[in-house]
């Protein structure tokens, strides 16, 4: 049976990535053929209806709900100004110095991958950063790779992330964030690495063109002003709460929707203005929360004792249990997270993530740097990833090449938070 439900699985990863089915629903028929496939009953207890789609579906509730606070923050990062002025004052900073510009850049991505992630993010730092790379002679790739990076150095402290690994694990926030602060500095200094090397080693190139999209909200920002310097502040509110203060993740998200709304918004057009952005955030969330039910449904199937049972076998026997292969084994399976491959972590991954602690193969603690260091890679490098998408043809380029050029950057923060998993929790 364990070698039927790993058929149906590699079937599931096929139809992702020849595009037959969106993730989401390829996600949902997957968990219900394992669940059938195990030996689960139609109705009734460890059913198909009332565990797997019933009780799956909301498991990820909480998540949901942050992603939407941070989509709704994001929202009105855009349409106050305050991610345009942030880059616009680093650009300035910067003038034609186009490493300073480009690690400014990185700096301003990395606050605003804190508050959101995924196009919105790439989006809210690159409209007005990237062309002002490019400008200054930042090579194409580079200056999408930038964006990306600097998402990235900002993952680990994303609010809506440390409460999905959260919840998707049943760990708690603070051991979730605990791990996070130890992949930081990966991600930092390889995000660094990268403008760096890639940008003195592939020349200059003054040369670039943009859509008439990017110059019509250009001359909208211009038109807006900057933002009260005291309004930049927002992405850093939330982090400090849930960082600094340990407030629980959705009041501090809570809180940075309120601090950008009263730092820059009169007090007759707030009305207008919160339930402008929240309908606009609903927009943007709707993706992620639709992905987010179908890993909840996944990882009630997996749970399920017919799956556990049936595959609790056979991926023991292919789990290193020494700490050297750990690093090893799994370092050389990072490609398997690109291209929406079983090791990415939302989709089939979450399920293999799910066995993994449910059969007792790993301490959850030890599958969470796992997961999270396979999402260092996913967030940047996956041609697939919708940030990724966005960051190279707004820069002129094909994700591939950005992903080749920031594949050895992102592998290497995966090494080290492989390395932090298999010294603390093995």
């Amino acid at each position: 049976m364990g070698i039927v439900i790993l058929i149906v699985m590699a079937a599931g990863v096929a139809a992702m990535l020849a595009r037959k089915l969106p993730t989401a629903f390829a996600l949902v028929l997957l968990a219900v053929v394992i669940a059938f496939v195990s030996g689960a009953p139609l109705t009734g207890k460890e059913s198909v209806l009332d565990t797997v789609l019933q009780e799956g579906a909301p498991t990820l509730a909480a998540t949901m709900i942050a992603v939407l606070l941070g989509s709704w923050l994001g929202k009105l990062l855009d349409e106050t100004g305050i991610a345009g002025t942030l880059v616009r004052k680093i650009v300035e900073f910067g003038g034609d110095r186009p490493t300073v510009v480009a690690l400014g850049v990185l700096a301003v991505s990395a606050l605003v991958g804190t508050v959101t992630g995924s196009a919105p993010a790439a989006m809210l730092a690159g409209i007005i950063g990237i062309p002002a790379m490019i400008a200054v002679g930042i090579p194409k790739v580079t200056a999408a790779g930038t964006i990306l990076m600097g998402i990235a150095v900002g993952i680990p402290f994303e609010l809506p992330i440390w409460q999905f690994f959260s919840t998707a694990l049943e760990l708690p926030v603070p051991t979730v964030r605990g791990f996070m602060v130890k992949l930081f500095p990966f991600a930092l200094v390889a995000a660094v690495a990268f403008v760096l090397v890639e940008s003195r080693r592939r020349g200059v190139e003054h040369a670039w063109s943009l859509k008439s999209p990017a110059t019509k909200r250009r001359s909208r920002r211009e038109h807006l002003g900057d933002a009260p310097w005291y309004a930049l502040l927002t992405p850093v509110v939330p982090l400090a709460l849930a960082l600094g203060l340990e407030v629980a993740i959705i009041p501090s998200l809570l809180a940075g929707v309120l601090y950008a709304l009263v730092t820059t918004t009169r007090p007759r057009e707030m009305n207008k203005r919160l339930l402008r952005t929240l309908y606009g955030g609903f927009e943007i969330a709707a993706p992620p929360i639709a992905l987010f039910i179908a890993i909840g449904i996944l990882l009630a199937a997996v749970k399920l004792p017919g799956a556990v049972e049936a595959l609790e076998p056979l991926v023991k026997a292919v789990s290193p249990q020494n700490a050297v292969l750990f690093v090893l084994v799994f370092t050389l399976l990072v490609p398997l997270c690109l291209y929406r491959g079983p090791l990415n972590v939302f989709g089939l991954g979450a399920g293999i993530a799910g066995v993994l602690i449910a059969a007792g193969i790993y301490p959850a603690t030890a599958v969470l740097g796992l997961a999270t260091s396979y999402n260092q890679v996913f967030g940047v490098a996956d041609p697939t990833s919708t940030q990724t998408v966005w960051s190279a043809q707004y820069s002129g380029v094909t994700p591939q090449q950005v992903m080749l050029r920031t594949l050895p950057y992102v592998w290497a923060v995966a090494l080290g938070g492989f390395c932090v998993t298999a010294a603390t929790y093995l």
